[in-house]
């Protein structure tokens, strides 16, 4: 146990070591590289992508997958064993069921 805790501390001060001296090299390059004209800057600003909003069919497919949720949650061990006993088999059911059978 101790040798392992030294050789991990052997390993990790090269590491720990050089940290400082990476993040400072990219720093320097990324803000003469980076430095975008002023008619750029706003344009960069609105692209975040917690802003996007969901299609609807993906709105639907996490309703579905919701549903199926809190019914897989609701079945007892007994039940799922009938069912399928894994989430990927059952969610595969469940989720053709809602989205109107199967469309062969």
């Amino acid at each position: 146990m101790i040798d392992r805790l030294v050789r991990i501390a052997i390993l990790s001060v090269p590491l720990l070591a050089a940290q400082p001296v990476l993040a400072k090299e990219p720093a320097a390059k990324e803000s003469t590289a980076k430095a975008p004209p002023a008619s750029e800057a706003p344009s960069a600003a609105p692209a975040s992508p917690a802003a996007k909003q969901p299609s609807a069919g993906q709105s639907a497919a996490r309703d579905r997958q919701k549903t199926c949720g809190a019914e897989w949650r609701a079945l007892t061990d007994a039940q799922k064993a009938a069912q399928g006993p894994k989430w990927p088999q059952y969610w595969s059911k469940c989720n053709k069921r809602l989205k109107g059978g199967d469309k062969a």
